[in-house]
């Protein structure tokens, strides 16, 4: 990969972050997907890095919080006793994702299990990089009780969103349809029309049409935990410093105070 040309890196990275799978992105560019995977962890690592430096000391009056599924590997259905006992890193694996409202910035992200360890270290790891009082809003996920109050103390209004569900007849393609959804204060005095998390489940859609390893209904899937965590650093770092989002007119960091000018795909290339 060090014989690799910076522009061929660029048109490898651009194929992936809009979309394309290894092996698609390996025709596009006549890159060996080894290289190309390669490349992803690599970059993907120093856009964690990014990430973990550049979102630090943020002011965010409102977050929305949500968890998107993917998997490792196989579907934890069809893993085997001993990998369900001992493999961690195959099987379901949730993205646990943060975002404000206002200016649009992922300021934390993890992933893992959809379980108590992985919440306390998600919502432990947002509230260290926010500086102010914030209205929070997740879904009713059980453990976020505890992680919250665990996470930010009493520095927090927030408030859970309960959504109930159509029951009659199996829908294997889409979701149930809605039937109602109830608004529950937690902690705190959180203001109702802030209380959603509509713009997080936005965000959720961008990440399965940005990365094809989270497509539903194909055959794109992450085949080690390595790469699935270098694929969603990537996405989140293109999300925040490169990508133009179409309502504010300026990348979501921009927004937030955090860089003054949109980045390109070189910048996330810099260490890579």
């Amino acid at each position: 990969m060090n014989q690799l040309k910076k522009e061929k890196q660029i048109a490898v990275i651009t194929a992936l972050v809009e979309g394309n799978s290894i092996r698609s992105t390996e025709r596009m560019t006549g890159v060996h997907r080894d290289t190309i995977v390669r490349l992803l962890q690599r970059t993907g690592a120093y856009c964690a890095w990014v990430m973990d430096v550049r979102m630090r000391n943020l002011e965010c009056r409102s977050i929305q919080a949500d968890e998107i599924w993917c998997y490792v590997g196989k579907k934890h259905g069809h893993l085997t006793p001993e990998e369900k006992a001992f493999r961690k890193d195959l099987g379901d694996q949730y993205v646990f994702v943060a975002l404000d409202p206002e200016t649009k910035l992922i300021p934390a992200y993890d992933i893992g299990k959809r379980n108590m360890a992985t919440t306390k270290r998600f919502m432990l790891d947002l509230a260290g990089r926010l500086t102010n009082h914030v209205q929070l809003t997740t879904d009713a996920f059980q453990p976020y009780y505890e992680a919250v109050d665990i996470a930010f103390g009493r520095d927090v209004d927030y408030a859970q969103l309960h959504k109930t569900y159509k029951t009659n007849g199996e829908r294997r393609y889409s979701p149930p349809d809605i039937v109602a959804v109830f608004h529950y204060v937690i902690m705190g005095d959180p203001q109702r029309q802030y209380v959603s998390t509509s713009h997080v489940e936005r965000q959720n859609l961008t990440m399965r049409m940005q990365m094809r390893r989270f497509t539903r209904l194909t055959n794109g899937f992450s085949k080690t935990l390595e790469s699935l965590k270098a694929a969603v650093a990537l996405h989140f770092a293109y999300y925040n410093f490169v990508r133009i989002h179409r309502s504010l007119r300026v990348t979501p960091a921009m927004e937030a105070g955090i860089t003054k000018r949109p980045w390109d795909i070189e910048d996330l290339l810099a260490e890579a």
